[in-house]
């Protein structure tokens, strides 16, 4: 376990995750605002592949997790912590049947708490502007808006930032 919030908990993917792996990684609505196309299934699995393997590399940038319901241990999503430009960013995508639910909210406030105990200074997160919900979680989690512009997709994006 990475760490818990109070109904979920972060871990390592495993390759028993492809399968919901790849229903959140080809589902058009949960990538609509996020980088990355649809994946077929193979790509999806030589993806998971690659973050597996990534686990043992200490100087690794780019740490992708599996977040899950304490309850009954199901698969709900993925959070990510990467470097972006020497800058610490954070992420996460939830299959569309746990939207709306809080857990969004949940496991941003999982995230501060994580990054603070690393010692990070300031955590950086990007929302697309129509992404109303996600921009809700960050506010609610005490980002400050520090930029606006308009991404290589074309669509308004803004960058928010918590001092730890």
């Amino acid at each position: 376990m990475i760490f818990e919030t109070e109904r979920l908990i972060v871990r390592r993917l495993v390759i028993d995750d492809l399968r919901t792996f790849h229903e959140l990684e080809s589902a058009p609505k949960v990538l609509k605002y996020a980088d990355g196309e649809l994946k077929s299934f193979q790509d999806n699995t030589k993806e998971l592949t690659i973050i597996i393997s990534n686990y043992t590399i200490s100087e690794n940038n780019f740490w992708i997790y599996a977040i899950e319901k304490k309850e009954n241990n199901q698969f709900l999503g993925t959070v990510a912590l990467v470097k972006n430009n020497l800058e610490d960013e954070i992420g996460y995508r939830f299959l569309e049947k746990f939207w709306g639910c809080g857990f969004g909210f949940e496991i941003c406030k999982g995230l501060v708490s994580f990054c603070r105990k690393r010692g990070l200074e300031k955590i950086i997160g990007y929302v697309v502007d129509e992404n109303v919900a996600s921009s809700k979680i960050l506010i609610n989690n005490n980002f400050k808006v520090i930029d606006n512009f308009i991404n290589k997709e074309t669509l308004h994006e803004t960058k928010y930032e918590l001092k730890l």
